[in-house]
């Protein structure tokens, strides 16, 4: 069950950005995983945006802002290629979604934290990544049909 946060200075996207980044982020999270694009899959893709006050976080040479993705999936979720395609797709949907050029991409941290299996719990029992790999692939099957 993927989830995904993006952390921005109040003000910092565009007014079309701050409405479409949740979901533009968690299709990004959803395609480089590799689950199916089903409703149940996009229904657990949790996305947040949380919005620091101006000022919140600045760094030791100005005040420009800076963005934080952070990405929680179950550990083995992601190869090195799907985490190196996950950053780099999380960081441009960021920068459209802040009005800003590809050029400003270091303003973009994405941080990918693996939760080792058997230690996340959903709908009051634990989740294991075996059990989505079966989910997914039951739905990709029921797809295909």
């Amino acid at each position: 069950m993927p989830m995904i946060q993006l952390t921005a200075p109040t003000g910092a996207l565009t007014q079309e950005g701050r409405a479409t980044v949740q979901r533009d982020l968690a299709a990004v999270l959803l395609r480089w995983e590799g689950a199916p694009d089903t409703a149940f899959f996009r229904a657990q893709a949790w996305s947040y945006v949380v919005e620091v006050p101006v000022g919140a976080q600045v760094t030791a040479e100005d005040d420009e802002p800076r963005f934080l993705v952070e990405v929680t999936v179950p550990q083995g979720a992601l190869s090195e290629r799907r985490k190196a395609g996950l950053v780099e797709d999380a960081t441009h949907t960021v920068l459209a979604a802040a009005g800003l050029a590809p050029s400003e991409a270091l303003r973009v941290w994405v941080l990918v934290h693996e939760q080792p299996d058997g230690t996340w719990g959903a709908g009051g029992s634990v989740v294991r990544y075996a059990d989505l790999v079966a989910l997914a692939k039951q739905g990709q099957e029921q797809a295909d049909a």
